[in-house]
């Protein structure tokens, strides 16, 4: 079993920076991907940035020039760092790592989510 724990999240300016952090534990060797969905209020759950275990990213349209996602796989952590928010990125901010532990079926954990919420 996977588990992820977010931190990081908070109240920032517009033109501001955050970094979140995701930290992964229990069978961390059957991660493949990990990254961040965000869901803001009335809005369905959109994908942020995504890094495989090999290190590729993808990122959304919105993010790309000022999101940078990141990964340490010796602290088993994945880490987003934003900058240049805006107030549409406020939303609530889920890690997720997709678990191969049960290979072919792969599983998506979550975590508990951290608010992110840009404002003046």
């Amino acid at each position: 079993q996977v588990y992820v724990v977010e931190s990081g999240g908070g109240l920032v300016q517009p033109g501001g920076s955050l970094r979140l952090s995701c930290a992964a534990s229990g069978s961390i060797f059957s991660i493949n991907a990990m990254g961040w969905y965000r869901q803001a209020p009335g809005k369905e759950r959109e994908l942020v940035a995504a890094i495989t275990s090999g290190g590729s990213t993808n990122y959304a349209d919105s993010v790309k020039g000022r999101f940078t996602i990141s990964r340490d796989n010796a602290k088993n952590t994945v880490y987003l760092q934003m900058n240049s928010l805006k107030p549409e990125d406020t939303a609530v901010h889920y890690c997720y790592a997709e678990d191969y532990s049960d290979y072919p079926h792969v599983s998506t954990i979550w975590g508990q989510g951290t608010q992110v919420t840009v404002s003046s």
